[in-house]
């Protein structure tokens, strides 16, 4: 060992630090390090460790920019000539994708990398007692690196589908070619390997740290966690009887999928999902929420800040963070052009459609009060309990007079996650106060100057910014990015549980827990009233509830995507014309049009990444994904 050296890279991150200082410190070593020179330091191995986290991928601006999983699906949509500055995610969503597109959120390349450094971890690490490393962190240590490689492992086959696997391999430097010319192991084989190793290393991590600086360190809540999500994917149709993958085999004819259905998965995914719940609130963890000064939950503090406050701040309902992410270019590109913003990244017509109205139900309901046009001749305030969130102008207002009707009488989470013209605005030091503005994105008006800088159809997304930003003075407040957060615990349960025990309560009773702190009407199978809708108790029925509870709740949070790819809808919703307002509209009768901006392409192959062609020429037993060689 002595004689092998490798290039290591030292990052420095939050998680061995305190949170309060640089969270994220990368420092890059141009060291040549021996093993042994490594693991002879405690401070060179605590940033060895440190260093096999930092693949961790960036849930706020990276999920858009980065690696793209928002605009692959059908919630955000970047201004297109962003493409400019190499944006190269866009040209994917209007088709032109290919197994040669130098594109991609980097996994293939980058995770393994990561993997290997946890098994030299793994392999080499022992205590050191005369530097106060003892043999419960070595332990501790070990246990992180081996939940780092089965998280790295989800999202490579999360993304690519079955991947060459050899979780405990480390190839040497001086390998030879053959060594890496291996070929992919079956989806479920690699599924039933991380599900396993996860549930063996939560028993040896703790469910928090007593210690604020370790923060982000790897915990059995979040090996519980990764494990129920992946195993809700696992059971969907994509993967779970999906006769169209019937004949994508390895060279030597064994299917990398198995095409038969089984109904088991998505009881062992309730189960993984109920059990990450239990645990969770065990620990300590509940949906975040604020009241008001009645001592209701109110609905727009709630569902605004429980992805601005920080866990050690209460936020109770964070599972698995990143400490240090990039809020400031989230919150520079969503932050109107009339206020020294990029202002150029929005949410599509699609996503405002789908939240429900102020009385719960969908817009398509006849029953639900929903009026697209014409405007409001009266200022709209929410009336179940007074609010005060930072955009508004006055207690319980959510809706200026003159606001185009389709925003008016809209549940919470729509004001929270989508700006619109005419909506109040306000920032930096107005932020909570009755100062602001109507939002104009009118063309040619203070927040769409007809550049690549502005709203391509008429919307901005509000969700996960900081009403205190100021982009005029280059003011952002950090903050971390939630990767996993209990409400999405209990949606993945309500489905998977539907699915494997249709008409089991606690179906409802889940949902039910997100529309109450979202301050919308609760679902019974029982009669309508003023707190509760009536609805169908069959499992279609039921399925598509909560698939439309999915899509508002966790819009813009990096899962729309993943849901439609597993639901194999992405074709369908994928496909055809994008709408919005009238981008080109100087006035009313203008710019309050449906109107196509973009037309979205999605061929059969585009549900799992592409290998790269160079990697498929130099590795004869890889076998391209699925329909991509078609």
């Amino acid at each position: 060992m002595k004689n092998i050296y490798i290039r290591s890279i030292f990052l420095f991150l939050g998680l061995l630090l305190s949170s309060s200082c640089s969270d994220y410190l990368d420092k890059e070593s141009d060291t040549e390090l021996t093993l042994d020179g490594v693991f002879e330091s405690k401070t060179k191995t605590e940033n060895w460790l440190a260093g096999c986290y930092s693949r961790i991928p960036d849930p706020t601006w990276g999920y858009a920019r980065s690696l793209g999983w928002e605009i692959l699906g059908d919630d955000m949509t970047p201004s297109e000539r962003w493409r400019q500055y190499d944006w190269q995610v866009i040209p994917f969503i209007l088709g032109d994708w290919s197994v040669g597109s130098q594109w991609s959120p980097g996994y293939w390349n980058n995770l393994p990398q990561r993997i290997r450094e946890c098994n030299l971890l793994i392999q080499n690490i022992k205590p050191l007692p005369e530097q106060n490393l003892n043999e419960d962190e070595v332990r501790l240590m070990i246990a992180e690196c081996r939940f780092l490689k089965a998280y790295y492992y989800s999202l490579l086959i999360n993304t690519y589908g079955p991947i060459p696997f050899s979780p405990d391999e480390i190839t040497p430097v001086n390998y030879n070619l053959s060594d890496l010319q291996v070929g992919q192991t079956p989806y479920d084989d690699i599924v039933a390997w991380i599900n396993k190793e996860l549930k063996e290393v939560e028993t040896i991590l703790p469910a928090n740290y007593s210690d604020g600086r370790k923060f982000g360190r790897a915990t059995s809540i979040m090996c519980k966690a990764v494990r129920a999500r992946m195993l809700l994917f696992a059971a969907s149709p994509l993967v779970n009887g999906n006769s169209e993958y019937a004949n994508h085999v390895t060279k030597d004819g064994k299917a990398l999928f198995n095409s038969t259905y089984d109904a088991n998965k998505w009881k062992i995914a309730a189960d993984a999902s109920k059990d990450l719940i239990l645990s969770a609130e065990a620990a300590g963890h509940k949906l975040y929420t604020e009241t008001n000064a009645a001592g209701k939950i109110d609905p727009f503090l709630s569902c605004q800040n429980l992805h601005l406050v920080e866990a050690s701040k209460g936020n109770g309902e964070v599972l698995f963070a990143r400490v240090n992410v990039e809020s400031k270019e989230y919150d520079r590109h969503t932050a109107p052009g009339g206020a020294g913003g990029a202002g150029g990244y929005g949410v599509t017509q699609s996503l405002v459609d789908a939240f429900f109205t102020a009385n719960g139900l969908p817009i398509t309901d006849s029953n639900s009060g929903y009026v697209e046009n014409g405007f409001s001749s009266q200022d709209g305030y929410w009336p179940n309990g007074i609010t005060k969130f930072n955009e508004v102008k006055s207690p319980g207002l959510v809706t200026l007079a003159g606001t185009y009707n389709m925003y008016c009488n809209r549940e919470p989470r729509f004001y929270l996650a989508v700006n619109f013209d005419g909506a109040w605005y306000t920032d930096g030091d107005n932020a909570g106060k009755d100062k602001g503005r109507k939002l104009e994105f009118f063309n040619g008006k203070k927040d769409n100057n007809n550049t690549h800088d502005a709203p391509q159809n008429g919307y901005l997304a509000r969700k996960r910014t900081d009403p205190t930003r100021n982009p005029t003075i280059g003011y952002f407040a950090p903050r971390h990015g939630i990767l996993y957060r209990l409400g999405e615990a209990y949606l993945n349960y309500a489905e998977a549980l539907n699915e494997s025990d249709p008409g089991n309560p606690e179906i409802l009773l889940y949902l039910n827990k997100i529309r109450t702190r979202a301050g919308v009407r609760t679902y019974t199978t029982g009669g309508t009233d003023v707190d509760n809708i009536h609805v169908n108790s069959d499992q279609e029925s039921i399925r598509k509830i909560i698939r439309m509870e999915r899509r508002v709740e966790l819009c813009t949070e990096g899962i729309r995507y993943d849901d439609l790819r597993r639901w194999k809808l992405a074709e369908t919703v994928l496909n055809g014309q994008f709408y919005g307002m009238n981008f080109n509209g100087k006035n009313a009768d203008e710019f309050y049009k449906r109107t196509a901006y973009q037309t979205r392409v999605y061929r059969k192959s585009f549900y799992w990444f592409p290998i790269y062609l160079a990697e498929i020429e130099k590795n004869p037993n890889l076998i391209q994904a699925p329909f991509w060689d078609k």
